[in-house]
């Protein structure tokens, strides 16, 4: 039987255009919202249109013999990857951080649909390259990037990973309540939560909270560790604030759940998407037994 030719998935996310449409049923309701406010549909059209003629010359970028097929984020989790399948995301670097958790060693080119807009952070490449990093990528000669994920195994069963971050605490505004354990330390805590960060990562929401502590750690986005930073940890007669940040490489970190309801963990910022930290759970959060392999030339 001939081998099947590669395949490349396109993934993607609704634009601001297409979610006004969805929320609002027509073109001309929409406006009619935003023109009521004072706001006009005319530029959020404007970037629609540029991020699908963006989307179209990229597919018009793979070979005429490879199979394509189209993802959106909303449905990652039921798309079925294949090991030898070439991930192109189009859109911003959340992009890339949705998809690598749903894959193992396929490589992943980021395209960037508007410089202007996005950094680029991961979605580096522009879509005129698109056509020389597809083949190069199937053929093992394109520069990758092995940037560490995070992973989180919930008492021993449930896995969760995450390129940049993993969240622990309460889904509201509550104090998060829980046990810690860091190496041969541990204490109770009630803070707002906690996250334990790649070095990817360690550019976003770690960042502003190593900032505005001062506890800066570190973390190389190839680098096997991960760090963690307590976010305001209160100290009482139960409670201490001892351990508030540190960096793992290979003992994990161990949390064992106080809070008999709202517990939850959630990775890279996707709080729907999460599971139950009830009373006695316990979570083992460590640098990942795989990688996103990004492409970057």
């Amino acid at each position: 039987m001939a081998a099947l030719s590669p395949r490349a998935v396109f993934v993607t996310r609704e634009t601001d255009y297409e979610l006004l449409i969805a929320r609002h049923a027509t073109r001309g309701q929409a406006r009619f919202f935003l023109e009521s406010r004072g706001q006009g549909l005319a530029a959020v059209e404007a970037r629609h249109e540029r991020f699908h003629a963006v989307l179209a010359q990229a597919r018009a970028a793979v070979p005429g013999e490879w199979r394509q097929a189209l993802v959106r984020r909303a449905d990652l989790d039921r798309f079925l990857f294949a090991g030898d399948d070439v991930i192109v995301a189009v859109g911003q670097d959340g992009l890339i951080a949705n998809v690598a958790k749903y894959l193992g060693e396929q490589p992943v080119i980021g395209v960037n649909p508007a410089p202007d807009l996005y950094d680029g952070v991961l979605a580096r490449n522009p879509v005129e390259r698109l056509a020389r990093l597809l083949p190069a990528s199937v053929a093992g000669a394109a520069a990758i990037e092995r940037r560490t994920m995070v992973q989180a195994v919930i008492d021993g069963t449930e896995r969760l990973f995450a390129l940049n971050e993993i969240f622990v605490g309460h889904r509201s505004h509550q104090s998060a309540r829980y046990r810690i354990e860091a190496g041969s330390e541990a204490e109770e805590h009630s803070s707002s939560g906690l996250i334990v960060a790649s070095g990817t990562g360690a550019t976003g929401w770690a960042r502003s909270i190593s900032e505005a502590t001062r506890l800066d750690l570190s973390l190389g986005p190839d680098e096997r560790a991960v760090g963690y930073w307590v976010r305001e940890p209160f100290p009482s007669v139960a409670t201490a604030t001892r351990l508030r940040a540190g960096k793992l490489t290979d003992a994990p970190l161990v949390v064992t759940s106080r809070m008999n309801e709202g517990g939850v963990i959630f990775a890279d910022g996707i709080e729907q998407d999460f599971l139950g930290f009830g009373w006695g759970r316990q979570v083992r959060i460590a640098p990942a037994d795989r990688a996103l392999h990004l492409v970057t030339g």
